[in-house]
């Protein structure tokens, strides 16, 4: 008998996927472990494999498709010795919708709406699936340029792909194609302020006599705007901060990398390290909120900021107090470059029991992170800078680097964490410590 292909749930928060690619056409034989497509999750993009084998009889969902719910058939397998009579009971094909804008409120003058075209004009929404988008952003590619082959002419990773073999385009203005700024309205005599929460920006910004470009929230710009909602509304937080000298890790970094050219270890290298080793002396850090029991971690998994063009993601260094500098300052580099690429797997960036968002390559001093549950804690890294500090009794100059520690009250106790601090700025300050 026929088997469906269901859309698959790729992580725990996945209820809906974009189908972008499909790897297989309808004839082709499949088998087990071969690719069939490729799934635009809210994290990343990912391969799904076949588990059964026959052959493709027929593809439900066109590639291009946005929000495929999931558990949707999205093609049909046929098992060895059926034909194509047996596709008469399969389901029929998932209809497609075309991309719409997000929705706004009615306003006096209507805005004539654009069709995706293969040269849009001027001001014309281009629509693109977010695989399209960034590897356009980071070809150069100009989307308005691209000829969409797609449903409803949509543009696909293949078009963007082909244009960018064809030879060099214009340069892509802005990192995410959008609708070209609208005049609005002059401004009324007496607008209403803005509300908290719920405001309508166009209708806002006509009223205002403002002009804006709307910028569609990615599936994983949402995620992130609805866990960060949750923590701030839900996790009791409270901050702790300790300033750190850097002076004998920055010497120590400086001579460790002068040794070889198989690695370049970076400062965030030696925060990991020393993030995983203080776990393990403070245990009671390591853990996370259920309303059964407080988890108690046995390892340090260290999940660490990463910013994509479509939205941070966590990627993990698993059992970090078992890794030397060297093996993560590797495993760093591929989770932080594959994390940029949307090719991370699931496990890759699920889970964790600590984070460290890491904003000091940007000279932010110091601040203050919002806590990723279920984990009980995020330390926010700031810019080592030179600063006046006392030494002995006199007036010296160190360089310092502040770092916050947010904390889930109901997990781990201000003692706890600032013991987990102390810990912390202990090893950093002493770097050969981390090296035994």
């Amino acid at each position: 008998m026929t088997v469906q292909i269901l859309m698959p749930a790729l992580s725990p928060t996945m209820t809906e996927g974009n189908l972008a690619k499909w790897l297989k056409k309808e004839g082709d034989t499949v088998k087990s472990g071969d690719v069939l497509a490729e799934i635009e999750t809210d994290k990343a993009t990912m391969e799904v494999e076949a588990v059964e084998e026959g052959r493709l009889g027929k593809i439900l969902v066109p590639a291009g498709t946005q929000g495929v719910a999931v558990n949707t058939p999205i093609a049909i397998l046929l098992e060895e010795g059926e034909d194509d009579s047996a596709l008469s009971a399969a389901p029929a094909p998932v209809a497609v919708a075309a991309p719409v804008a997000a929705p706004v409120a009615a306003v006096a003058a209507p805005v004539a709406a654009t069709a995706p075209a293969a040269a849009p004009a001027t001001g014309a929404r281009v629509f693109a699936s977010p695989l399209a988008r960034r590897i356009a952003e980071q070809a150069g590619v100009d989307l308005k340029l691209v000829k969409g082959t797609g449903p409803n002419g949509r543009i696909v990773k293949a078009d963007v792909e082909a244009a960018k073999a064809a030879g060099p385009a214009k340069a892509v203005a802005t990192p995410v194609a959008a609708a070209a700024p609208v005049a609005a309205p002059a401004p009324v005599a007496a607008a209403p302020a803005p509300k908290a929460a719920g405001v309508d920006a166009k209708d806002l910004s006509d009223k205002l006599g403002m002009t804006y470009t709307a910028i569609p929230n990615s599936g994983m710009r949402k995620v992130i705007a609805r866990r960060l909602g949750e923590a701030k509304q839900t996790v009791p937080h409270f901050y702790l901060t300790v300033d750190i000298e850097l002076d004998a890790l920055l010497k120590t970094r400086t001579e460790l990398n002068s040794r070889s050219d198989a690695y370049k270890l970076s400062v965030n290298d030696f925060v990991i390290r020393a993030v995983a080793l203080a776990l393990k002396k403070v245990p009671a850090a390591n853990a996370a909120w259920t309303d059964e029991a407080i988890l108690q971690y046995d390892h340090a998994d260290v999940s660490v900021a990463v910013a994509t063009p479509t939205g941070l993601i966590t990627p993990i260094i698993k059992k970090a107090e078992g890794k030397g500098l060297a093996q993560i300052s590797s495993e760093m580099k591929d989770l932080a470059k594959r994390a940029r690429d949307g090719k991370l797997k699931p496990e890759e960036f699920q889970g964790g029991t600590f984070s460290i968002s890491n904003l000091g390559m940007f000279g932010v001093k110091e601040f203050a992170a919002i806590i990723n549950p279920p984990q009980g804690c995020i330390l926010a890294v700031g810019a080592g800078e030179q600063r006046p500090v006392v030494k002995n009794g006199a007036l010296a100059v160190a360089t310092v680097m502040s770092c916050t520690l947010s904390v889930d009250h109901r997990v781990v106790d201000g003692a706890v964490g600032a013991e987990f601090l102390a810990a912390f700025k202990k090893l950093v300050e002493d770097p050969l410590s981390m090296l035994l």
